[in-house]
């Protein structure tokens, strides 16, 4: 399963984070999309890079497959699992962009520049269950999409397109973005601020210490619960300056959901673990990880590389 999270530094720049969670990976790398790379878009809904891409994922048929990726104006997409509610279309649709769900996130991240030039071009977008090859089916995902200004998700079902306004700068995985948001009601009562002296009769009860009005928080995995805490720990947590300490605050927010080794299993029996964080910095344009094996943060800028060539970069 996976957890994303947006926020902004003082200065207006986006993070998009993300846990990746699952029994095993798929040898992902940091993958760089030059403006000057020839796109393979099966329907033409990526006609060209107009922003130079950076991101997570894998690199099949001499085309990327991100899992999440920003662009060098800080526009960022990450895909988290969906099963069981995700739901293409088999086919494409005439009169609208049909966008492979495979290539969904170059789409976003190589075409526009702002989150509402997203969610006005999502009016008129089919997603269609197109895999690139028999190798790789489509994943069942649904998406968070955040800028500077804002975040939306994207999800599509048997009944369509819905883009949600994502004024919490969080996702989780099923169900869907509606009803997490409905249930933070039930967590009202969160606040990290230390308890008054309280009354019982006539003794003066003091808390044992901090967090005491953080009780009943959920602290599994199970993704209702991780939506919940990220949720919580993300719009709580001190707005930060520096890109140092936005990196820091990425993944410190994102260890509250990573999930353990052995601690909670698939239904084969495997257990879920996380793969790896990622985040991208719309301020520095540079992509952020760390893996399960090395909890070292490792980094790469998309300046590093040049922006124009024709060649995807594999980091």
């Amino acid at each position: 399963m996976c957890t994303g999270i947006r926020f902004t530094d003082g200065n207006d720049n986006v993070y998009l984070a993300r846990n990746l969670d699952w029994t095993f990976g798929y040898g992902e790398r940091v993958v760089i999309t030059p403006t000057g790379y020839a796109t393979r878009s099966p329907f033409a809904a990526v006609p060209s890079i107009r922003h130079a891409v950076i991101g997570m994922g894998i690199v099949e048929e001499d085309t990327p497959l991100y899992f999440d990726c920003g662009n060098d104006v800080g526009l960022a997409v990450a895909g988290l699992n969906f099963p069981g509610y995700a739901e293409y279309a088999q086919a494409p649709v005439e009169g609208t962009t049909n966008v492979a769900a495979y290539e969904f996130p170059l789409w976003v991240a190589s075409q526009f520049a702002s989150v509402d030039e997203v969610g006005a071009a999502l009016a008129n977008v089919t997603i269609v269950d197109r895999p690139i090859n028999e190798k790789y089916p489509s994943s069942l995902l649904h998406w968070i999409i955040g800028d500077a200004t804002r975040a939306i998700v994207v999800e599509y079902t048997a009944d369509g397109m819905h883009v949600f306004d994502d004024d919490v700068d969080v996702l989780a995985n099923q169900p869907g973005f509606g009803w997490h948001h409905e249930n933070l009601r039930n967590y009202l009562n969160l606040s990290p601020e230390f308890p008054e002296v309280t009354p019982v009769g006539r003794a003066r009860l003091k808390p044992f210490g901090s967090g005491a009005h953080m009780r009943g928080i959920p602290g599994d995995y199970y993704s209702p619960s991780r939506f919940v805490r990220a949720a919580y720990v993300n719009s709580h947590y001190p707005q930060k300056g520096s890109e140092e300490e936005n990196v820091s605050r990425a993944f410190h927010t994102l260890q509250q959901v990573a999930m353990v080794d052995g601690a909670a299993a698939m239904g084969d029996g495997d257990f879920e673990r996380t793969i790896y964080t990622g985040l991208f910095s719309g301020r520095t344009n540079t992509y952020y990880w760390n893996t399960y094996e090395d909890p070292a943060i490792h980094s790469v800028a998309l300046g590093d590389h040049a922006a124009d060539g024709t060649e995807l970069v594999v980091v």
